[in-house]
């Protein structure tokens, strides 16, 4: 499973360790993802998604359902 958020599309970037001496090494910066558990009320069922806080945001001010309609109308599987 890919490090990245269903709904919003966050996913890993790059960047630089900067030390004091100002040298510099690769490292990645990963998104905030969580694990959560939504009822889903006119399914009678729990969803489980992978998401970034940003997305559970998203789902607290539009609510589950138009947001897995959403997801549905963008093809994915839940």
């Amino acid at each position: 499973m890919a490090r990245k958020c269903i709904i919003t599309g966050k996913r890993a970037t790059t960047g630089n360790n900067v030390s004091h001496a100002n040298n510099k090494t690769k490292r990645r910066f990963l998104p905030n993802l969580q694990v959560h558990r939504f009822w889903v009320e006119s399914e009678k069922r729990f969803v489980k998604l992978r998401l970034s806080t940003k997305a559970l945001k998203t789902i607290d001010k539009n609510g589950i359902e138009s947001v897995l309609a959403d997801l549905r109308k963008q093809g994915h599987k839940i």
